[in-house]
């Protein structure tokens, strides 16, 4: 057993590695998360620091190479620290919210009549678009990194909870499932032993694609004002800032907005590796390729 699990993971991971671009955005995502971690170190000078004197000054100038913002502050402190909040909201309401959503999805799925209703609540959600639902959100628990995050998570459940129940109605007819039924194995077994394991890759590769996405809801309502709050380095802050000087300072607006642009890249790749690794057929093929 232990033996067909290390074999599979090996085999994951070499479709993984066999593809270029998930590989590219492994790295570039790493690269992200390294900036984050180390800003104290990687940041020139303190990102609230400013010099009037030097306001909105461009790219190139002397001691800061990628200028300086409307309040005198070093863009690329602002870009390096900013990593931290546009990571932290993206991967943790998506995290938080698949959490929620797989206990959601499974018992709806498993049982049909609890099912319905839980389903139809989640289709209410679900109607709404990711930033309007967010928005509203966002505006009833008020600005703030907490409240930002909560809001964010509330966002995810209901995506994630319809990708996990479509999966659990779909196996949970299966003969792996059947046969354990058969044996007398209890419901809490068979959704924890058969189930679970099944439709636990789908909901980490959906989780995946849907990071960028939440990451650009995060920094549309920053740029609205009812998330992130000033001072703090947040790129879609940073984006909202350097609207109102965007014909005499373009790069204020323009390096943050590219930074996200690169971020959402990223994830998308991985996540598109991770589905190709973790679906049998398309390994299968991988492998053929590398073979040849």
């Amino acid at each position: 057993m232990r033996w067909a699990k290390g074999a599979y993971l090996r085999s994951v991971s070499r479709a993984f590695r066999a593809n270029p671009a998930a590989v590219a955005g492994l790295v570039v995502f790493g690269a992200l998360v390294v900036c984050a971690v180390c800003a104290p170190l990687l940041a020139p000078y303190d990102p609230a620091a400013s010099d009037l004197s030097l306001r909105l000054r461009g790219i190139g100038t002397p001691g800061h190479p990628l200028g300086l913002d409307g309040n005198g502050r070093d863009m690329l402190s602002r870009l390096i620290y900013g990593a931290r909040v546009s990571l932290l909201t993206g991967l943790v309401p998506v995290a938080a919210g698949g959490i929620a959503a797989v206990p959601i999805g499974l018992l709806a799925g498993y049982y049909e009549r609890a099912g319905t209703v839980v389903m139809r609540v989640m289709d209410v959600l679900f109607a709404f678009p990711i930033v309007l639902l967010g928005i509203l959100l966002a505006a009833i628990l008020g600005p703030g990194l907490p409240n930002l995050l909560a809001a964010l998570t509330v966002v995810v459940i209901p995506y994630t909870a319809r990708v996990v129940f479509v999966e659990t109605v779909l196996s949970k007819h299966l003969g792996f499932v059947e046969a354990a039924r058969a044996l007398g194995a209890s419901d809490r077994r068979i959704i924890a032993g058969q189930l679970l394991p099944q439709v636990l890759s789908a909901a980490v590769v959906y989780s995946m694609t849907i990071v960028g996405a939440i990451s650009i809801a995060a920094a549309g309502l920053s740029f609205l004002g009812l998330g992130i709050q000033p001072p703090t380095a947040d790129w879609g802050l940073m984006t909202s800032d350097g609207r109102n000087v965007l014909n005499l300072a373009p790069h204020v607006s323009t390096l943050p907005g590219v930074a996200i642009c690169v971020m959402v890249i990223s994830l998308n790749m991985m996540g598109d590796g991770v589905r190709a690794a973790l679906d049998p057929l398309l390994r299968a093929n991988a492998a053929l390729e590398g073979r040849r």
